[in-house]
């Protein structure tokens, strides 16, 4: 059974020099790859309205992002992740009220649930990891992700994933720490990719969610 981990994020807008900065603080670069996001709703964006993300990465699969507790006050989230195909479903299920299949991959079930593709882009990404105490050899990296879509916006993220939610603060401590070393204000916001291709290719979707988040951030 997927039980999932509790991804905790920040964005922030990449600077020049973001890379060198991270080498300069023992970052390692991992990989550059590009990849293509496909995310699914229904037409009225029962999903997302409700916190829930469901993407379908090129050659990765499918994953499920839902929200944790909110952080308030804080330029951070934190989403639980779903990768297994049955545990995505059933939340599907759950989501959208809808009967559980006994099996089924989640191709299976979109027509089924009504769901259908709302956005669709390429992105190259660099991926880094950092760990920001060198005298624990047992803490785990930071993760850092440099992203840039095809639609032409540049975002970057800084990453934690932990199994409890009682580590989150401490991940949330280390986020903003290393944050303030790449030179991120303290309440910098940036919103996610989904969201700025909502905002200039289907601009009634993207006020629809602006009508029940606001300004905060999502991914």
């Amino acid at each position: 059974m997927d039980l999932g981990l509790i991804e905790v994020e920040r964005k922030f807008v990449p600077r020049p020099g973001i890379e060198e900065r991270l080498q300069e603080l023992g970052g390692t670069l991992e990989y550059r790859v590009t990849f293509r996001d496909s995310y699914y709703d229904t037409p009225e964006l029962s999903l997302m309205r409700s916190d829930h993300w469901l993407r379908q990465r090129e050659g990765s699969g499918w994953e499920l992002k839902y929200a944790g507790a909110a952080v308030d006050s804080e330029p951070c989230t934190d989403y639980k992740e779903l990768t297994a195909e049955s545990a995505i479903v059933a939340r599907l299920c759950e989501v959208l009220r809808a009967e559980v299949p006994r099996a089924g991959a989640v191709a299976s079930v979109l027509d089924p649930l009504g769901l259908q593709e709302v956005a669709s882009f390429v992105t190259e990404r660099s991926g880094w990891k950092l760990v920001l105490s060198r005298a624990d050899e047992e803490e785990p990296p930071l993760r850092v992700d440099l992203d840039t879509a095809d639609f032409g916006y540049a975002v970057g993220e800084v990453e934690a994933l932990v199994h409890e939610k009682a580590e989150v603060p401490a991940a949330l401590e280390k986020i903003h720490s290393l944050s303030s070393m790449l030179g991120v204000q303290l309440q910098e916001r940036a919103p996610g990719k989904l969201i700025v291709y909502l905002q200039r290719f289907r601009p009634q979707d993207y006020q629809c969610l602006l009508e029940v988040y606001g300004s905060q951030e999502k991914p």
